[in-house]
């Protein structure tokens, strides 16, 4: 009975969450026309009782339903990170979604259910369960991608995203069923135990290592299976862009953790090789097209697949500090990306998307606080100390050098210098170049204003204090390798 009892204590936040979605979607299709703000509420209330049950599940270490389910460490951080990144996009959106006509309790929904594909993946021991959450995430996005359909860019990047992003499910399903009839069982620690017997050049074990790795690469935006991301955040409205750049970067890395660390560890030469090449072409692709992009939902596109470069490299040491130092940068680029999305949504109004670089020229005049609070969230993205984006690339480029990576190390840094060009382009813009007449309006938003202060300063004291993130980071993987 005990024992019975402990598999569902441990899924508890996975339960609520998705008893929660439902309640939201009910709730909304009764009193939604007369309660405007319900759903948004109820979804705020949702993430809040998940944080508890989270906490209240700290430490605790464990297996459930037949190993379909883990608990570590690593589940609990990873889903108090998703729930903090889908709460500030919640936060972002009530204007913008309102002056579009599109406030309406679908999208929240759609934020619940995709967060839980997110813990399913996170908390996932078994290829079954890591599919089934990654596939709840994906359909949720395509629908929220989609979702204007005033709006032909973004029926047309749901569209493009859809095709690609089952494409890639495709792959990874494919290399999970190669790894299957190689080793007979759908459990990942089952997997590792049984790959030690299977030679390293076996063929089948070769394509199945390629197959997984590409459907991870998707996900996380790396190169070259970043095709999706740079029409995807243009075309999609920006509370989605913010949504899409922010907590589904975590499930990504948790497919890592889940499908290499775990069940793949006596793999790690092979895949090790891999994340070298994916780790390279991301951090020369993304630094040196970004350059070229006048619209910054583009240019914040191609920096992430910059950035995933440099959390591949972390995952390229392939030891318990690498994997603590990408997932800090996991945790680092989410809390950057929401931030400058943030800001491209508090700038925008009804009629007009404040998505080209030139709508930020003299914003330092308009409104100096927000020049501000720009120019550290570029200084972040940059890697400029004291911000905690600094400190971000250094602990990756201590991994990758402990590791004997050093050539790596130092392609990495000449491509952050690179990097730094069109992030110090925006503040150019900002503080020297006057604005246009049609970005001179901003429309106030007393609720945004404060989440993205609140948002940006961290980013600076997280720079100046990055010790607690970093152990929380370790913590995480304890235990891991």
């Amino acid at each position: 009975m005990n024992s019975f009892l402990t598999h569902w204590i441990f899924a508890l936040p996975e339960i609520w969450v998705l008893t929660m979605a439902c309640v939201v979607l009910l709730a909304d299709l009764y009193w939604g026309e007369r309660l405007r703000d319900l759903a948004s509420v109820l979804t705020m209330l949702t993430l809040v009782g998940a944080t508890v049950l989270t906490i209240f599940e700290m430490g605790q270490r464990g297996t459930a339903f037949a190993g379909l389910f883990v608990l570590d460490s690593f589940t609990n951080v990873a889903e108090l990170f998703s729930y903090l990144a889908v709460l500030v996009v919640v936060l972002y959106s009530k204007r913008y979604l309102v002056d579009r006509g599109i406030y309406r309790g679908e999208v929240f929904v759609l934020l619940l259910f995709a967060l839980l594909g997110i813990m399913v993946m996170v908390s996932g021991g078994n290829l079954l369960s890591v599919y089934l959450g990654l596939e709840l995430l994906a359909l949720s996005q395509y629908a929220l991608v989609a979702f204007y359909r005033d709006s032909v860019v973004a029926t047309e990047a749901g569209l493009k995203y859809f095709v690609l992003g089952a494409l890639a499910s495709g792959l990874l399903l494919y290399g999970m069923s190669l790894l299957y009839g190689l080793t007979g069982t759908l459990d990942v620690r089952n997997i590792a135990g049984a790959l030690v017997n299977v030679a390293a050049g076996n063929l089948v074990l070769v394509f199945a290592i390629v197959f997984v790795v590409a459907g991870i690469a998707f996900k996380l935006g790396a190169a070259p299976f970043h095709m999706w991301l740079p029409d995807v955040y243009q075309g999609a409205p920006t509370v989605v862009t913010t949504f899409l750049a922010s907590a589904p970067k975590i499930g990504a890395f948790a497919l890592v953790i889940r499908l290499l660390v775990d069940g793949g560890y006596g793999m790690l030469e092979s895949w090790q090789q891999i994340f070298v090449a994916l780790s390279l072409a991301s951090l020369v692709i993304g630094n040196v097209i970004a350059i070229a992009q006048q619209n910054i939902k583009r240019m914040l596109a191609y920096s992430t697949v910059g950035h995933v470069g440099f959390l591949s490299l972390g995952i390229v040491a392939g030891t318990e500090a690498g994997l603590a130092s990408a997932f800090f940068y996991t945790v680092v680029y989410v809390l950057m990306s929401l931030a400058g999305f943030g800001m491209i949504l508090l700038l925008s109004r009804a009629g007009f998307e404040a998505e080209r670089i030139d709508d930020f020229k003299g914003l330092a005049q308009r409104k100096p606080w927000y020049a501000f609070l720009m120019l550290i969230i570029m200084f972040s993205m940059a890697g400029v100390p004291p911000t905690v984006g600094f400190y971000a690339k250094l602990a990756v480029f201590q991994a990758v050098i402990s590791a004997g990576y050093v050539w790596l190390a130092v392609i990495g840094v000449l491509l952050a210098v690179i990097g730094a060009f069109y992030y110090l382009r925006v503040v150019k813009v900002m503080y020297f170049d006057k604005a246009d007449a049609e970005a001179g309006i901003i429309v106030r938003d007393d609720l945004a204003s404060t989440v993205l202060s609140i948002n940006s300063l961290a980013l600076l004291m997280l720079g100046i204090l990055p010790g607690p993130l970093m152990a929380f980071c370790f913590y995480a993987m304890r235990g891991m390798m």
